[in-house]
């Protein structure tokens, strides 16, 4: 246990580390709380005298104290819908050019565990709209992106519709009357893309999470009819490696890492007739 250096200061909300990455989000002003896997305490006692960095214990476990931020916060999040995980928010963030200030649709909010990525990168310039129809899993999510809200430095403007995607258009205009990309997360993407393209800004993009090909191959034939152009379509594999026992390392045993197919289309300019 590491000798207290002093107060844990900043933000309200901090992290306990175990040392395999599992993580548990503590807010000091909330007093006495019951945390699954660490107890119950009041966690302005438990913090008093320690600084991010610490090492503390709490009951038989001993911890890390570290700044909360997007991995904690995803390892802690609750869930009751599937999620977009680490290795394709990545890429649909780095592959659609989103960042700060960005306007960006998110077709199907579920969890928040593409939105919780999201939020991270857009800033307080940023403007997100989340659509999700089952209550829920809105719920969850509001909960997860709440809470991140408390301790991310810049949180971008976020509105929640619970509703239909097919039926948000009106809502969505009064947010945001261009956007520069859209993530469409739900079971027939092909039926919200001439709608939600109308919306998005020439250089803009779409993107389909798609759990099949049948799904992938019918989006695809969608876009293609929205005057955009297909730029990704296919799937990212994650395999894992660890240590061997006699030194060196080696691929993991669990199985190559496929969640689901994406499709990314971007919009651009009409052809010009030479005709005319």
């Amino acid at each position: 246990m590491g000798v207290p250096s002093g107060n844990v200061d900043g933000s309200d909300w901090v992290a306990l580390r175990e040392d395999d990455g599992r993580a548990y989000l503590l807010d000091r002003k909330a007093g006495e709380i019951k945390i699954k896997g660490l107890g119950r305490f009041n966690c302005k006692d438990l913090l008093r005298g320690y600084s991010i960095g610490d090492r503390i214990k709490v009951g038989q476990k001993s911890l890390t104290i570290v700044e909360a931020s997007l991995p904690e916060a995803r390892r802690n999040m609750s869930r009751r819908a599937q999620t977009i995980g680490v290795k394709d928010s990545g890429f649909l963030i780095s592959w659609m050019g989103l960042g700060i200030g960005s306007r960006v649709l998110e077709g199907g909010h579920g969890s928040a565990g593409l939105a919780m990525h999201l939020a991270n990168v857009m800033g307080n310039k940023g403007c997100l709209i989340s659509v999700e129809n089952r209550p829920e899993h809105a719920e969850v999510g509001k909960y997860n992106m709440e809470r991140m809200k408390e301790f991310l430095p810049e949180f971008p403007e976020w509105h929640l519709l619970e509703m239909e995607l097919q039926d948000a258009a009106s809502e969505i205009d009064e947010i945001c009357k261009e956007l520069d990309a859209a993530i469409i997360d739900i079971a027939e993407p092909w039926t919200v893309l001439p709608s939600i393209s109308s919306k998005i800004r020439k250089g803009g993009r779409i993107a389909c999470y798609c759990p099949t090909t049948s799904q992938l191959e019918r989006s695809w034939e969608v876009v293609e009819k929205q005057n955009m152009i297909v730029e990704f379509a296919g799937e990212i594999i994650e395999r894992r490696w660890t240590k061997a026992v006699r030194g060196g390392v080696r691929p993991g045993n669990q199985p190559m890492g496929h969640t689901a197919f994406l499709i990314i289309a971007a919009k651009i300019a009409p052809q010009i007739n030479e005709e005319e």
